[in-house]
């Protein structure tokens, strides 16, 4: 088997958790279509925080302490990762 160096996350609207977790991009459609969801597709680096892979990419820069607390990293979330919106079902 392949190294996955990404993977497709999936959150529902208002959901704390994400509900489903591909390798395939177009699995992941083929899934949200099937069951008309709602929410958020993000594509998520493997291996690496998105915290780190935000830095190392040149997308965030820590500029105070706060930027490295764990509860900020522990949060941390990045609008440069790839992300499409659903709506029951259908990429808006």
């Amino acid at each position: 088997m392949a190294d996955i160096r990404e993977v497709w996350v999936f959150s529902g609207v208002n959901a704390k958790f994400p509900s489903a977790v591909f390798a395939v991009k177009e699995d992941a459609f083929e899934w949200i279509r099937k069951y008309e969801l709602t929410g958020v597709l993000t594509r998520y680096p493997v291996g690496i925080s998105v915290y780190e892979w935000a830095i190392e990419s040149g997308n965030f820069k820590v500029r105070s302490q706060r930027d490295s607390a764990p509860e900020f990293v522990g949060k941390f979330s990045s609008a440069m990762q790839e992300h499409m919106h659903f709506e029951n079902g259908i990429f808006a």
